[in-house]
């Protein structure tokens, strides 16, 4: 067996995260972060503010993790670059949620979103872990917008 590039390894973590997001796997999640030193970590979830230090990003996905009933991650437009003991990882996250459950039980609707995000690595000795994260929301036009620019 070959050993992998930097940047199959980097894919492979990144992958790793938004696997861990779907699974709701705190500790693994947790586990795939820099355990701080140094160089603080820092995260921006759409429409949040900027999030710095383990604690308070690790919180943030606790949150998201305890009110988010599923969640699914579909990457596309992934890019590696590495350079030395940094990696960045620009991607599209398509995702998948469902909404709070109904009276019944059964999982709400569904809803999808689209996120383009920047994931920023480190090399350290147990691998790469993730430095920071910044996902922005993409603001698509929906028909109706585009009717009401027409000029008449």
């Amino acid at each position: 067996m070959t050993a992998r590039t930097d940047n199959e390894q980097v894919e492979v973590a990144n992958t790793t995260f938004y696997e861990a997001m779907e699974r709701g796997d705190f500790d693994a999640l947790s586990a795939l972060w820099l355990d701080g030193g140094e160089d603080g970590i820092s995260c921006v979830h759409p429409g949040w503010p900027v999030l710095t230090g383990r604690g308070e990003v690790l919180r943030s996905y606790a949150l998201i993790m305890a009110n988010t009933e599923y969640i699914q991650f579909f990457l596309t437009d992934v890019v590696v670059s590495v350079s030395a003991d940094t990696a960045l990882v620009t991607c599209t996250e398509n995702i998948l949620s469902g909404g709070p459950a109904e009276e019944s039980g059964e999982l709400g609707p569904l809803v999808g979103q689209l996120v383009v995000a920047t994931n920023v690595f480190r090399r350290t000795p147990e691998g790469w872990k993730i430095w920071s994260h910044h996902g922005s929301p993409v603001l698509t036009e929906t028909d109706e917008e585009t009717d009401d620019e027409t000029p008449a």
